[in-house]
C-alpha cells in the first residue's frame, strides 16, 4: 500500500509550504488519490530535525478542515493523522480520519494509546530517539536494529495494557529519527526480520537525508533513491510505504512486485 504524503506546513524539509493552506493542501491530497495513493497522511507540524513545536490550537487549525472536505470528497480512502498530541488525534478521527500516525510512540503517558484503544482506530508506532528537536544530536545505539527490536516488543506489551489491541498497529522503525546515515541503512538491510512480530510494517524512507549522504542529491532530487528503498521494502515484506511521489513509487512497485511474484511461483 501507499501512504500519499500530505504536509500542512510551511517549514517540512522537502515540501514546506507548498501545500500549505487548506485548499493546496486537499488539492494536493486528491492529486495523490489519483496517482494510486491507498491511503493519505495528513500531518500539521513538521518533525524534521531541528524543527520548533507548534501549539495544538494551530495544529488543529491546519489539520481539521483538510481532513473534514477528505472525508467528504473520498469517503473510502483512509485517512490518517500524522500527530504526536492526543487532542488533534482525537479531534482528527471525529473530523473523519481512522488512524494514528505518532512519531511519539516512545512517550510514557499513556493518553494517545487509551484514544487508540478508546476509538479502535489504527496506531502506526514509530521508533524514535529522543525528540525532533534532540534526535539527531549524536544518536548513538549500541545495535541499532536489536534496539528497535527490543522497542517494538516492549511498546506492544504496553499497547495491550492500554487497551490497544495488536490488530489495530502497524510498526515503523522511524528511518531518519534519531539515526545517522549508516543506522538508517542497517535498519533498511533488516527490514524482513521485523516481520516476526505479525505486524504490518510502513517504512518513511521518501526523501530522507540518508539519501544525501549516500549520493549527494539535495531533497528535490531524492526520488531515484527514494524508488530503491521502496522496491527493496516491498522484497522485504514491509506492508506500506509512506511517499511523496505517488504516480511514480506505483509504477516502481508494480514492476517489482510483479517479479517478486514470479520468483515465488518459481519457487512454488
Amino acid at each position: 500500500m501507499i501512504m500519499g504524503i500530505v504536509n500542512v506546513t510551511p517549514d517540512s524539509f522537502s515540501d514546506g509550504g507548498r501545500h500549505y493552506p487548506t485548499d493546496a493542501a486537499v488539492s494536493h491530497a486528491l492529486r495523490l488519490v489519483e496517482e494510486g495513493a491507498d491511503l493519505v497522511d495528513i500531518g500539521g507540524e513538521s518533525t524534521r530535525p531541528g524543527a520548533t513545536p507548534v501549539a495544538a490550537e494551530l495544529e488543529l487549525e491546519r489539520v481539521i478542515p483538510v481532513i473534514e472536505s477528505l472525508r467528504t470528497r473520498v469517503p473510502n480512502i483512509p485517512i490518517s493523522i500524522d500527530t504526536q498530541k492526543a487532542e488533534v488525534a482525537s479531534a482528527a478521527i471525529t473530523a473523519g480520519a481512522d488512524i494514528i500516525n505518532d512519531i511519539a510512540a516512545n512517550r510514557s503517558e499513556p493518553e494517545m494509546w487509551k484514544l487508540a484503544a478508546s476509538t479502535g482506530a489504527g496506531y502506526i508506532a514509530m521508533h524514535m530517539q529522543g525528540t525532533p528537536q534532540t534526535m539527531q544530536n549524536s544518536p548513538g545505539y549500541r545495535n541499532v536494529v536489536a534496539e528497535v527490536e527490543t522497542f517494538f516488543e516492549d511498546r506492544l506489551e504496553r499497547f495491550l495494557e492500554h487497551g490497544v489491541q495488536p490488530d489495530q498497529v502497524v510498526l515503523d522503525v522511524g528511518i531518519g529519527f534519531g539515526k545517522t546515515a549508516g543506522q538508517n541503512i542497517q535498519l533498511l538491510a533488516a527490514l524482513s526480520g521485523f516481520q516476526k512480530f505479525n505486524r504490518p510494517l510502513l517504512l518513511g524512507a521518501s526523501r530522507k537525508s540518508f539519501i544525501e549522504g549516500l549520493t549527494r542529491a539535495a531533497a528535490h532530487n531524492r526520488l531515484p533513491g527514494s524508488l530503491a528503498a521502496a522496491v527493496l521494502a516491498a522484497r522485504d515484506g514491509v506492508q506500506i510505504v509512506r511517499v511523496h511521489d505517488v504516480a511514480a513509487t506505483r509504477q516502481a512497485l508494480q514492476v517489482a512486485e510483479a517479479v517478486i511474484t514470479q520468483r515465488r511461483t518459481c519457487r512454488s
